[in-house]
């Protein structure tokens, strides 16, 4: 029964997952557990086992590996601006760092970025503000938002046209937002201006029952990306495959699945049996148009699994993608299981950047500026402490990158295994930026 449900093609992973967990497994009695366990649950095995046997592409490996300052940094901002004439007490900050998953001082923190915080002493107390280089990106990525809103109102509204009641829950939809780019009030910036297309609904008196409901459908956006490119190109819509043409399998494979004809995912499901050919057509399609409403062209695979109920998708959606490497890139990069979507990305860069993107690059980019300087300045501290002591340097320390004195003195809590893991939880689900 086990061979069943794993294959001699992946055997080789399993071997190679069973060594690492006896790695951690400190006692006979602890491994025996865990193999009675496993062994009689054979459908637990492939599913867990499942995720290991995608190849690891670099470059969107990479493109998964946003500078892990910028989340902090961007929150940062954030509480910044909601203080009484945007100044904070750094001692207040202080007190917000556990949230952040950081450790060490604040003060420390903010002087790496001269470039985005000002920090100055009034009295006895430290304060700090947004610099105006800063202040500038703010009230820029304002404006974008303000020009985006009909990007954002038809997003909004593909949504819910996807959906199997045109309903989404408020609760659910708020974990995704960013990945949307909708901006932290949407409701209140959408509700009350387009009454004609939604509506705030709580069938069950619950709070967290709380939904949007589409109030019009809009045959004009019942269009998806695959199906506008088709018109675009006067061809029959279809998908297309990112892989090397060494991968022979993989391509008869995806050829055989692009030969049925395309399900659009705003075409009502009744009809269509699940299990079915058609069904996983239909869910490779939304799934497709789902990540191509995302700012970064990805989303967590658990979070997806969120809208089982509301968008009709199979139990096992991580099984599903796997079947489909030329579409889908899926990643379990710091345990956490992202799904990419392989033609919105050349290398390790998006094909085609959201204003919204643009913004949060030039800050990352004022971000590193600034911990440049301030890594040069403490570089030429320290030779200074050295001459002064008498030390004499040799070529390594003289030809050290600056970026890694940064990673010396105060780490901070980033830099412990267990608190990245929940960082980078933080960066690939919602966060990304």
């Amino acid at each position: 029964m086990f061979s069943n449900h794993i294959s001699l093609a992946n055997s080789s992973f399993f071997v190679v997952g069973l060594s690492c967990i006896n790695r951690y497994m400190h006692t006979k009695h602890q491994m025996a557990l865990f193999t009675v366990h496993y062994f009689r649950n054979p459908r637990l095995v492939a599913r867990n086992f499942s995720l290991w046997s995608m190849k690891k592409d670099p470059s969107l490996e990479s493109a998964l590996s946003r500078n892990r300052r910028w989340v902090v940094n961007n929150q940062l901002k954030n509480i910044i601006l909601r203080c009484p004439d945007q100044v904070a007490k750094v001692s207040f900050i202080q007190t917000k760092f556990k949230t952040l998953d950081l450790q060490g001082k604040a003060l420390n923190w903010l002087n790496k970025y001269p470039c985005c915080f000002q920090v100055y002493l009034q009295g006895d107390e430290y304060y700090c503000h947004l610099t105006k280089p800063m202040m500038a990106l703010v009230e820029e990525e304002e404006c974008v938002k303000d020009m985006q809103e009909p990007v954002f109102v038809e997003r909004l509204a593909k949504l819910l046209m996807m959906s199997r009641n045109q309903r989404l829950n408020v609760v659910k939809l708020n974990e995704l937002k960013r990945n949307f780019g909708f901006p932290d009030d949407y409701l209140l910036r959408l509700m009350p201006k387009y009454p004609d297309m939604f509506r705030i609904v709580n069938y069950s008196g619950r709070r967290s029952s709380m939904e949007i409901e589409l109030v019009a459908w809009n045959p004009d956006l019942a269009v998806s990306a695959i199906e506008a490119s088709a018109q675009k190109q006067g061809s029959e819509p279809c998908f297309s495959c990112s892989l090397p043409s060494t991968w022979v399998k993989s391509w008869e494979r995806f050829h055989e699945f692009n030969a049925t004809p395309y399900i659009s995912p705003y075409l009502d499901t009744k009809g269509l049996v699940e299990g079915s050919k058609e069904m996983e057509k239909r869910t490779v399609g939304l799934v497709h148009e789902l990540l191509s409403l995302t700012l970064w062209k990805k989303a967590s695979i658990v979070k997806l699994g969120h809208f089982r109920r509301e968008f009709v998708l199979p139990e096992r959606l991580n099984a599903l993608l796997l079947k489909h490497p030329g579409i889908f890139y899926v990643s379990n990069k710091y345990q956490i299981y992202t799904v990419l979507l392989r033609e919105g990305y050349n290398g390790q860069e998006l094909v085609h950047k959201d204003p919204l993107v643009v913004i949060k690059e030039k800050f990352g980019e004022l971000m590193q500026d600034g911990l440049h300087e301030y890594n040069r300045r403490r570089h030429l501290v320290n030779l200074e402490k050295r001459r002064n002591k008498g030390m004499v340097l040799g070529r390594s320390d003289e030809g050290k990158d600056l970026s890694d004195l940064d990673e010396q003195g105060d780490r901070g809590g980033l830099f412990d295994p267990e608190e990245r893991k929940r960082f980078y939880k933080v960066l690939f689900d919602d966060g990304a930026p």
